[in-house]
C-alpha cells in the first residue's frame, strides 16, 4: 500500500510523536483493514491541536463543548478516483498526553490507539452501539497487538 499522510502540527505540545511512528501506526491500520488488491494510493490527514482547538471542533461537530482526544472527518471524495483519501484525524496533543498518564500507559502506546481509532472511524466503524464499539475494539486491540502494543480497554479496566 502507497500510504500518504499530511501531517499538521497546529499544538504546542512539546512531545508530539515522530512522522514516521504516525505513519507506521496509521499503515498498520489500514493494511490490516482496506483491501489488499485496491492498489490507489491511500492518504489520511493528521491534525495535532492544542484543546482550544479540540473544543471548538468538537462543539461545532458534536455538540459536546469540551476538548477530545481524537475527531475523525471521513472524506465524502467519490470512490472512483485514481487515489483514495480517506479523510482527517484530529488529535488533541494535551488530552492525549493527560489521559495516558491518568491510565498509566505509555503516552507512545496512546498514540497509536487513538490514531488507529481514528484510522478505523474513517473507514465506517463506530462505536455508537455495543455490538459496534465491541467489534470495533477486538479490530483496535489486533491491530495494536501487531505493533506489541497492549490492549488498552484491559489496562484501562484494570486501573477502575
Amino acid at each position: 500500500m502507497n500510504l500518504s499522510v499530511d501531517i499538521q502540527v497546529a499544538s504546542d505540545s512539546d512531545d508530539p510523536p515522530e512522522p514516521d511512528s504516525i505513519n507506521r501506526w496509521l499503515r498498520a491500520a489500514l493494511e490490516r483493514e482496506l483491501p489488499a488488491d485496491d492498489d490507489r494510493e491511500v492518504e489520511v490527514s493528521v491534525r495535532l491541536v492544542d484543546r482550544e482547538e479540540s473544543q471548538t471542533l468538537n462543539r461545532h461537530y458534536r455538540q459536546k463543548d469540551k476538548p477530545t482526544n481524537v475527531l475523525s472527518f471521513p472524506s465524502d471524495l467519490p470512490p472512483d478516483l485514481p487515489f483514495r483519501h480517506l479523510g482527517d484525524i484530529v488529535i488533541c496533543a494535551p488530552v492525549i498526553r493527560d489521559e495516558a498518564r491518568e491510565q498509566g500507559k505509555p503516552v507512545d502506546d496512546h498514540w497509536a490507539h487513538m490514531l488507529v481509532h481514528g484510522a478505523l472511524h474513517l473507514l465506517g466503524y463506530d462505536h455508537i452501539d455495543d455490538s459496534d464499539a465491541a467489534e470495533m475494539e477486538e479490530r483496535e486491540v489486533a491491530i495494536l497487538a501487531q505493533l506489541g502494543i497492549p490492549d488498552p480497554y484491559h489496562l484501562t479496566l484494570s486501573k477502575q
